[in-house]
């Protein structure tokens, strides 16, 4: 499972539904299962164009009156699959992460609950998300990649979340930006990567994306 989070960048901005269609393409070439996280206004047309869109983040409100909030029934009406939760430049603490969980689950939308640290993790994890992402926010978008620099933040992390549950889906985050860093998380124990700035800002995102694809 490769998850693509395009952000805000510039590029995203003007590009999200074209990285959303090279998606598509990467995924028809490949069978490898790929998710697509755009920014809030471009959600409609994206899953519009593609089956496996996934929202940026979702608040712990039902609808009403919470200006500026995105509720997970408006995920749900947009035909968007599910939502990342609690990423580093995201967070919501502890309590808001169940009461997302429970609200996308809910509706039957899939989860991506990200943490910092395998104790993190490992505590999200027994709150029953579909996916943990495990990313170190320090490398975050440094292009030095969790899987090669710290494996044991990754292998740790396995094993509390295996610990606990062998139901909950890992992910690879942070730095992540090689085939070798990818074919090294799944070696670690992952079933998958997350990938921001590597993918969006690349000369040839199709091209960097069946590479990923092809560790699979």
């Amino acid at each position: 499972m490769i998850v693509l989070n395009l952000k805000t960048y510039s590029e995203t901005i003007s590009k999200a539904l074209l990285f959303t269609d090279i998606a598509s393409e990467v995924v028809e070439e490949t069978g490898v299962r790929i998710v697509i996280c755009p920014p809030a206004p471009f959600l409609k047309e994206a899953a519009e164009r593609f089956s496996d869109v996934f929202a940026q983040h979702t608040d712990p409100y039902p609808p009403g009156a919470h200006t500026g909030s995105i509720p997970a029934e408006l995920l749900k009406s947009l035909s968007v699959k599910g939502s990342l939760v609690n990423h580093s430049e995201k967070r919501i603490g502890m309590e808001d992460i169940k009461r997302v969980l429970g609200h996308l689950h809910a509706l039957t939308l899939e989860t991506i609950a990200c943490a910092e640290s395998p104790q993190e993790a490992a505590e999200i994890a027994a709150l029953a998300p579909i996916h943990v992402a495990i990313e170190p926010p320090e490398l975050i978008g440094s292009g030095k990649s969790v899987s090669t620099t710290k494996p044991e933040v990754i292998t740790e992390t396995v094993n509390k979340i295996k610990d606990l549950s062998t139901k909950v889906n890992i992910l690879c985050g942070a730095g992540v930006s090689t085939k070798e860093d990818v074919k090294k998380a799944l070696e670690l124990g992952t079933d998958g990567i997350l990938v921001a700035s590597a993918f969006v800002k690349a000369q040839d995102p199709k091209s960097i994306l069946r590479e990923f694809a092809s560790v699979f």
